[in-house]
């Protein structure tokens, strides 16, 4: 529907960003949003996507924050138009030794990743099940099927949202409503990479990051789906990844 909504729940430079560049010109809305303080980021997301013919809009909120959640979906749909996609990007990687991880930073780790999830999701499937239709994407990760020294909170919150994603599955596809997760499995080619992975550059020259671009293609695709064959786990990684 060239009227409808994609909702992209953390928008960055890279993931998510391209994520809703690509449903912006498959011809959504594209409703990205960061926290309040963030909010100015999201500007040149808006404005690359209109100059490409494209519509978007930013909003500031705290995922985390149930009725600001509420609200924000509400306001979409009274504004915008019917919410077709929710997609839930955010991730919270860090990494703690288990003696170092403070239940401060378990909480708000899970919080980011996992309860964060869990609110999207619910109020997306609200506005989506009276419809019958609907696509809702949760980006995983590897942390979401096998945990890793260092990263207890993370693993932990992934492996939750991992589970959310199965039943609501199971739930909502009965309904009409597509639920996936996808398992992005690889450092992405993003800033925070560049300036992080000594490699990077010869990586990224031999295709051994994943490009948000690529990335984002399979999330349209999923969506488009014809649901007699729908997918309910994707895992994404370079080819020359070890896994």
């Amino acid at each position: 529907m060239s009227n409808g909504a994609a909702l992209i729940i953390g928008a960055g430079d890279a993931t998510g960003g391209a994520i809703a560049r690509a449903f912006a010109r498959d011809g959504l809305t594209a409703c990205v949003t960061r926290r309040a303080r963030n909010l100015e980021s999201l500007g040149a997301l808006v404005a690359g996507i209109e100059a490409e013919g494209g519509k978007a809009r930013a909003f500031g909120v705290d995922a985390r924050e149930e009725e600001a959640t509420i609200a924000l979906v509400d306001q979409i749909e009274a504004e915008v138009g019917p919410l077709e996609v929710c997609v839930f990007n955010i991730g919270a990687n860090v990494r703690f030794g288990i003696t170092e991880t403070t239940t401060r930073v378990y909480q708000k780790v899970w919080e980011m990743a996992a309860l964060s999830g869990f609110i999207a999701g619910r109020e997306a499937a609200r506005v989506m099940k009276p419809r019958r239709r609907g696509t809702i994407l949760f980006t995983g990760a590897t942390a979401g099927v096998r945990g890793r020294d260092g990263f207890s909170a993370f693993a932990g919150a992934k492996h939750a949202l991992r589970a959310l994603a199965q039943s609501m599955a199971r739930e909502l596809g009965p309904q009409g409503i597509h639920v996936a997760h996808i398992i992005v499995d690889g450092a992405i080619d993003s800033q925070f990479i560049r300036e992080n992975l000594p490699d990077a550059d010869e990586r990224r020259a031999r295709d051994g990051l994943l490009i948000p671009d690529e990335i984002a293609k399979n999330y349209v695709w999923l969506h488009r789906q014809h649901r007699s064959a729908w997918t309910h786990e994707l895992d994404l990684r370079p080819w020359n990844e070890t896994w």
